[in-house]
């Protein structure tokens, strides 16, 4: 056994423990004293588990000029995130069938900085296609109640829906929905932020919620929601989830940190949209109390000029904010300041993701754990310059801004990033 790195403040299941790390074979094999005189000495830099981010839309192959596993990977290292699992739209072809999963691998084959696993598409026309992509070893299938962006992803209508749950249902498999209701949302008014922020309400998210709610609640399959920004959501999922419904949800460092009040220019554009500041403490309870499972970067990042950062107009403009690099800071400035712990951020970016896909291995600093490790100084800071981060397409929301907490290292297995492997569901 080799020590590889310890510190006075790692951060386990147990606790913050001043701890060294022993790692046979990329598996952490035991935990030892502090004391011990082996391994990189971290001090008082916090030891975490590698992130987990179950919601990466990395656009390879097909839209590789928006993002590819060599970027992404790499900036999710730089982040403290060790474990990514990609969405199976925009890229082209999507990952709607075990083909095309198949193409998708192959791209991202030997270029991948830390572990991949992938997302199947739920699409109208493909029912048949969901079991044989669930034996492929997906997390799941995803798939939208309203336009994707995407021609060749086609959202599900009521039927679709009912109908992909309950094939689902057939082998307990797992449908992630972006839920925002169609019949609600309406066309922007004009180009500002403002006139798009009104166009995509708070009921529109509510009622399409309530919808996947009413549909597992009568298939008994299970379904989660993604990216939740609604604070108004909190309680219908906190409701839906004591009468036994099997339903989870996740959001977003974006809406935990951002708000519409501080919203200058294209960069800040995502479907759901940001909003107010008011509405970030409801998110931060339902994470507080779990009703949410856990917080992912959904990264969605494409060319500057499909921003039109130049001449804003959000009616135009590609909606998605690239934070996978910037996850982990954004989310330690604001939860710091509400009085949550290093503890609290670990769940909800580590092992929350880790448990929700079923890996078991991952999120965590225990025996038998994959030595998935950061070194964090919590007290650091930096201001975000998009040119420094490692993603394809330098925008970024951030752009400018002081956050508190800087990854020093990454660790892989108990080695540097850069020999990802390919995950699959329940894998060790």
């Amino acid at each position: 056994m080799t020590v590889l790195v310890r510190s006075r403040r790692v951060v386990t299941p147990e606790g913050v423990l001043p701890l060294g790390v022993d790692v046979v074979d990329g598996r952490i094999a035991g935990l030892v004293p502090y004391t011990t005189h082996e391994g990189l000495d971290l001090g008082d830099v916090a030891l975490l588990p590698g992130l987990v981010d179950t919601h990466v839309h990395i656009n390879e192959p097909g839209r590789t000029h928006w993002e590819g596993f060599a970027t992404a990977t790499r900036a999710a290292a730089a982040g403290g995130v060790t474990t990514v699992v990609d969405m199976p739209l925009n890229s082209l072809p999507p990952t709607t069938t075990v083909p095309n999963l198949e193409i998708k691998k192959k791209a991202a084959y030997g270029q991948i900085a830390v572990d991949v696993g992938f997302w199947g598409g739920a699409i109208p026309g493909n029912l048949g296609d969901l079991r044989p992509l669930w034996d492929a070893g997906v997390f799941g299938v995803k798939c939208f109640l309203s336009p994707s962006g995407v021609d060749e992803f086609p959202a599900l209508d009521a039927n679709g829906l009912t109908r992909a749950l309950q094939e689902l249902a057939r082998f307990d498999g797992l449908l992630i929905a972006h839920a925002e209701d169609p019949w609600t949302l309406t066309e922007p008014t004009g180009p500002s932020y403002s006139e798009f922020l009104d166009s995509r309400t708070q009921e529109a998210e509510v009622r399409a919620i309530e919808t996947v709610i009413a549909v597992a609640r009568e298939t008994g399959a299970r379904a989660h929601i993604v990216h939740v920004s609604a604070g108004d959501a909190i309680a219908v999922l906190r409701e839906a989830q004591a009468q036994g419904v099997r339903i989870t949800a996740e959001t977003c460092p974006h809406y935990l940190t951002l708000s519409a009040e501080e919203v200058t220019g294209t960069a800040f554009k995502c479907c759901p949209p940001i909003r107010e500041a008011a509405n970030r403490d409801a998110l931060w309870a339902g994470l507080a109390d779990g009703t949410l499972m856990g917080i992912v970067s959904d990264h969605s990042p494409c060319p500057a000029d499909m921003k039109g950062l130049d001449s804003p107009d959000f009616v135009t403009a590609w909606g998605g904010i690239s934070s996978l690099q910037l996850g982990l800071p954004a989310i330690w400035t604001e939860a710091s300041a509400r009085g949550f712990s290093l503890e609290d951020v670990v769940r909800w970016m580590a092992r929350g993701p880790a448990d929700f896909a079923g890996l078991s291995s991952k999120g965590r600093i225990e025996v038998g754990a994959d030595a998935d490790l950061v070194a964090f100084d919590p007290e650091a800071g930096f201001v975000v310059e998009a040119g420094d981060l490692a993603h394809k397409n330098p925008v970024t929301a951030y752009q400018g801004r002081s956050l508190k907490g800087v990854v020093q290292q990454t660790w892989l297995r108990g080695d540097a990033p850069g020999h990802g492997r390919f995950l699959t569901r329940g894998a060790r």
